[in-house]
């Protein structure tokens, strides 16, 4: 029997509570194992013994680890997420500032595996063994073996090192145009997108050679003088497309991990680079808030994966995936 959607949706939120406990205290221990300090970090190497003891006590890093996660997790819980040790701004207004930048290069990098992905697939599955299938292939093994940040390195290497058609590094906001925006974008969303690509293309391409070889609805299709291009795009694709929402669901974590390489390569302001910067300088409330929001995300994901399978697909039963 169908649970009730709002079933649904109450059980990820209560799998949400254990997740959030975990990985916060994870983090706050891992960080509290680090060489240094927030007091050096902010002090700097040439600081005295003193100097830095007086500000550890100010700061309250001198109290026991678990004392101050449990603050923290209890300021957490009413809707304070505390304020970064270096600069004192609140950690809510720093995430506001950056997640806009990193939900962009997100879209942009969705959008363009979409885009190339799709076509590829539907040829590659109207010629299979042919040219385009081949060729697919390649790309797809490219994609998947090829870590993001080698992509980066070369995309800097020819596009704006020896093409000089697209800076390096730097961000534009949408402020400043949609040209120069993009500009800023396209690069870092390239490299984080043809794992995505590959990924798709695969899925994609597989489900429909596999609907043509077995499905019986595409017998009656065909029996009615319908040709395979217009079998493919109409009917076989549209229901290949109801695969990838898993696929989006299990790889948004990784995805998003992604943006701490890609942004601190690329000097992207966004949400991946203040975890890398508030690593290095120690600054905890920082590091759990980045930490917070991402766990949210992907669960929240996760969470419209399934309802969307519930609409999509009304024979889902969520009492046998619970």
């Amino acid at each position: 029997m169908v649970l009730n959607l709002t079933q649904v949706i109450g059980r990820r939120i209560l799998q949400l509570i254990p997740v959030l406990v975990g990985v916060t205290l994870i983090n706050f221990l891992l960080l509290n194992l680090l060489p240094g300090g927030t007091a050096v970090a902010i002090l700097g190497a040439s600081a005295t013994s003193q100097e830095v003891t007086v500000l550890t006590k100010e700061l309250g890093l001198n109290r026991p680890v678990m004392v101050r996660y449990w603050d923290w997790l209890w300021a957490a819980v009413h809707g304070n997420l505390g304020h970064s040790l270096l600069t004192q701004q609140s950690v809510a207004s720093l995430l506001g500032q950056r997640v806009p930048v990193t939900a962009e290069l997100l879209l942009l990098a969705f959008l363009i595996a979409f885009v190339l992905s799709i076509p590829l697939a539907v040829l590659s599955a109207w010629r299979p063994r042919g040219v385009v299938d081949r060729i697919s292939n390649l790309l797809a093994m490219v994609g998947l073996s090829t870590p993001n940040f080698i992509v980066a390195l070369v995309l800097v290497l020819v596009l704006a090192i020896h093409l000089r058609v697209l800076p390096s590094t730097g961000f534009q906001p949408l402020s400043a145009g949609l040209w120069p925006n993009v500009q800023t974008l396209i690069m870092p969303a390239v490299a984080m997108s043809l794992v995505l690509f590959a990924t798709y293309l695969q899925v994609l391409r597989g489900d429909m050679v596999d609907q043509l070889a077995k499905e019986d609805y595409v017998v009656a299709v065909r029996a009615r003088g319908v040709s395979t291009w217009r079998l493919l795009v109409q009917h076989v694709l549209r229901n290949s497309l109801f695969g990838i929402i898993t696929v989006v669901g299990v790889n948004i974590g990784t995805l998003i991990g992604g943006t701490v390489i890609v942004e601190s390569m690329f000097s992207i302001p966004g949400v991946g680079q203040l975890l890398v910067s508030s690593i290095f300088s120690r600054d905890a409330p920082v590091v759990e808030g980045v930490v917070v929001m991402m766990a949210i995300v992907v669960v929240m994901v996760n969470l419209v994966t399934d309802l969307l399978y519930a609409v999509l697909d009304p024979r889902v039963r969520y009492g046998a995936t619970g």
